[in-house]
């Protein structure tokens, strides 16, 4: 029997495929790959819509998402709220864009208006896909999921078959899907197992990012499928006259060090303000940082002259030429000077 080229799969040799290019990696540097799928999940009530406004109005922008990470792709924005009024919507935007300076009458972001958009329907699904052909647009995003299909989100039997699609409409058209979806209240080890339903939804994530309260701030969690998941940052929602926007918090408001500077800044600068020295539980409790991580950076600054390692702890290299000079330092112990104390928990 003969095999007709048409009745094979497509090949090409590995040496063959193009290589990935760093410009081509992210929508939002850090938060979002470009022409990722993925997910926005936390508990009700804990600024998802929000979240995701913010990464749809950056794109169509190229504004800094939450003011603080970089846009690399611009290009229209497509947004369906299925809880929100249309005017809701409209206030939400309007706020965001107040905050940044942005007329929205020239904002390339577009709003579903259709009261009903079910993505286990065939005839919605069609309509959502001329709709993204139409307006080739950069990140779609659908808020909530839940709201958008009569499945059992518990079966992935089901759930599999709507995530196919929206799969397949992220490939034909290279287009970021965002999907906000609720967690459960129940702590677990890692934020995706709190996703309601089936695991094939934390599965399908190119890049997921969860929210949880921590007091009166929410820690933003993100995680990617083709590059490291950085540290958590510390955000919170805020109305400054009349804008509602989301910013990541500063050191007044209680983040760690992580969301302004590199490991390697905030190490030099704990370090050169501490006047004994810090131990490494003590860096590491400040900055609340990978420990790997953190070694790495410690061994680093130390080869390169910029830190000292004493029988006090880490010293910065302008305070400290010669192990001697920490004689002089009075009432100093292992965990660091008599000044220095450790962050709680």
């Amino acid at each position: 029997m003969t095999v007709r080229d048409q009745d094979v799969l497509p090949v090409r040799r590995v040496a063959e495929l193009d290589l990935p290019l760093e410009q081509d990696r992210w929508l939002i540097e850090g938060l979002w790959g470009r022409s990722a799928i993925g997910l926005v999940g936390g508990a009700p009530k804990c600024g998802k819509t929000w979240l995701g406004l913010d990464m749809a109005l950056s794109v169509a922008s190229g504004t800094a998402a939450i003011g603080h990470f970089p846009v690399h792709v611009t290009g229209p924005a497509l947004v369906y709220l299925a809880e929100d009024a249309l005017p809701q919507v409209r206030a939400r935007i309007e706020s965001l864009c107040h905050h940044r300076g942005l007329d929205v009458d020239t904002l390339d972001l577009h709003v579903i208006t259709a009261p009903v958009l079910r993505l286990d329907l065939t005839g919605d699904q069609q309509r959502l896909a001329r709709t993204i052909a139409k307006l080739r647009p950069a990140i779609v995003l659908l808020d909530p999921l839940v709201r958008m299909h009569r499945l059992d989100e518990n079966s992935a039997a089901e759930i599999s078959g709507l995530l196919g699609y929206i799969r397949d409409l992220q490939r034909h058209h290279d287009v970021a899907v965002v999907l906000v979806h609720h967690a459960s209240k129940k702590q677990r080890s890692q934020p995706g197992q709190a996703l309601r339903g089936s695991s094939d939804l934390h599965a399908i994530g190119d890049s997921n990012l969860y929210l949880a309260r921590k007091g009166e701030h929410l820690v933003l969690t993100m995680e990617h499928r083709a590059a490291p998941s950085p540290d958590p940052t510390t955000i919170e929602l805020v109305s400054t006259g009349h804008a509602i926007h989301l910013r990541v918090c500063d050191h007044g408001t209680g983040t760690h060090p992580a969301a302004h500077a590199s490991i390697d800044q905030q190490v030099l600068g704990l370090l050169a303000h501490a006047r004994g020295g810090m131990s490494r539980t003590e860096l590491r409790a400040q900055l609340r940082v990978n420990n790997q991580r953190l070694g790495d950076c410690l061994t680093t600054l130390e080869q390169q002259g910029q830190i000292r390692r004493t029988p006090h702890g880490w010293r910065h290299g302008d305070a400290c030429h010669h192990e001697t000079c920490d004689s002089n330092l009075p009432g100093e112990t292992e965990a660091g000077s008599a000044g220095v104390q450790p962050a709680k928990g």
